[in-house]
């Protein structure tokens, strides 16, 4: 088992920056990589960034290329996402898991173990 615990949220205006962390505890080495998705009210859960935890492997959704960027820090058993150049539309909840399926998978139905979100608002 893992438990994932997000913070870092917060109101930022639109082009400001936020750091989302997401921080681990449990058995992390069993899991491939971690995720981060996002989900505004009404919408579906999507996809944001992922990265492997053994490695330097990422992947972004096309929204947010060139803005956001994943790193991992293993000794904090931690991931971040650093957010520049925020928009209103990413105003969302955040949610960081695991995921054992190696690969480029974006699909929330590969991932486990959700932690409890970390609230993002951009006013324009």
């Amino acid at each position: 088992q893992v438990q994932l615990v997000e913070s870092g949220g917060g109101l930022v205006q639109a082009g400001g920056s936020l750091r989302l962390s997401c921080t681990a505890s449990g058995r992390i080495f069993s899991w491939y990589g971690m995720g981060w998705f996002r989900q505004a009210p009404g919408k579906e859960r999507e996809f944001v960034a992922s990265i492997k935890w053994s490695g330097d492997s990422t992947l972004y959704d096309d929204a947010v290329k060139g803005r956001f960027t994943i790193s991992r820090d293993n000794a904090k058993n931690t991931v971040y996402l650093q957010m520049n150049s925020l928009k209103p539309e990413d105003a969302a909840i955040y949610y960081c898991a695991v995921t054992r399926v190696v690969g480029t998978t974006t699909s929330p139905a590969d991932f486990r173990s959700w932690g409890q979100g970390t609230q993002v608002t951009v006013s324009s």
